[in-house]
C-alpha cells in the first residue's frame, strides 16, 4: 500500500496519475498548501523540502516527483512504462526524464513563483523563465515530429505522463504548450486515457480537461 501526500494539480499529480494507471493499492492524504500545511512540523518530518509530493513506500517517505515517477515505473514492470536496465531505450528514457525535470519543471516553477528569485523583479523573472520554457517546447515538438508520437517513439513511457503534467502547468501562459502541434497531439493521446479521467475526478480538476 502506497500513501501519497498530494495537493490537487501540484507536482503530486503525475504520481497520483501513475498510481491510478498502474492500478496499485494506494491511499491519498490531502495537504492543504493554501493553509501552509506543507510547512508544518509533521509534514517536514516526512519531506524537509516542505513541498508535495511525498510518497510513503513500505513505510519510508520518499520525495521529488521525477524520482517517484522513476521508482514507481521500475517497481511495476508489468505496466511496461519504463525500459528495463538492459533495454536499448533505457538511456533515452532516463535522458528524457531528467531533461524534462531540468529544462521544464524548474523554470515553470519560477514562472508560477517568481518571488522565489526576486519579488521586486517578478516580471523579469517570468520573462526569462518563459523564454527558456518556449525554447524547450520548440525542441520537444521537433523531436516528436521526427521521432514521435511519444518521447520514445511508438513506445509509451512514464516520461510521457511527466511531460503531460508539465504541459498542463502552462495553460495560463501567453503561449501554452498545446499551441505546438506535436505536443498538442501527445496531450490529446494522454488525456484520452481512462486513468486521466479518474485522476481529474479524484482531484476535482476541470482546467485543461
Amino acid at each position: 500500500m502506497y500513501s501519497l501526500y498530494y495537493s490537487p494539480g501540484a507536482a503530486s499529480l503525475v504520481v497520483h496519475w501513475l498510481l491510478i494507471e498502474l492500478d496499485v493499492p494506494h491511499e491519498l492524504r490531502l495537504v492543504d498548501t493554501q493553509a501552509g500545511q506543507q510547512k508544518s512540523a509533521e509534514y517536514l518530518a516526512l519531506n524537509p523540502n516542505g513541498v508535495v509530493p511525498t510518497l510513503v513506500v513500505d513505510g519510508q517517505p520518499l520525495y521529488e516527483a521525477a524520482a517517484l515517477v522513476l521508482h514507481l515505473a521500475d517497481r511495476h514492470p508489468q505496466a511496461q512504462l519504463a525500459p528495463t536496465l538492459d533495454d536499448p531505450q533505457r538511456g533515452a528514457y532516463l535522458q528524457w526524464m531528467l531533461n524534462v525535470a531540468n529544462t521544464l519543471q524548474s523554470p515553470l516553477r519560477l514562472w508560477w513563483y517568481p518571488q522565489d528569485i526576486d519579488g521586486e523583479r517578478a516580471d523579469m523573472v517570468r520573462d526569462g523563465a518563459r523564454r527558456r520554457i518556449e525554447a524547450t517546447w520548440d525542441r520537444l515538438d521537433a523531436h516528436l515530429a521526427a521521432n514521435g508520437p511519444y518521447l520514445l517513439g511508438e513506445r509509451l513511457s512514464a516520461a510521457d505522463f511527466y511531460l503531460t503534467m508539465l504541459m498542463r502547468w502552462t495553460r495560463s501562459m501567453p503561449r501554452p504548450a498545446h499551441e505546438w502541434p506535436h505536443l498538442a497531439a501527445l496531450a490529446q493521446r494522454m488525456k484520452a486515457r481512462p486513468s486521466f479521467r479518474t485522476l481529474y475526478e479524484r482531484e476535482g480538476l476541470t482546467e485543461w480537461a
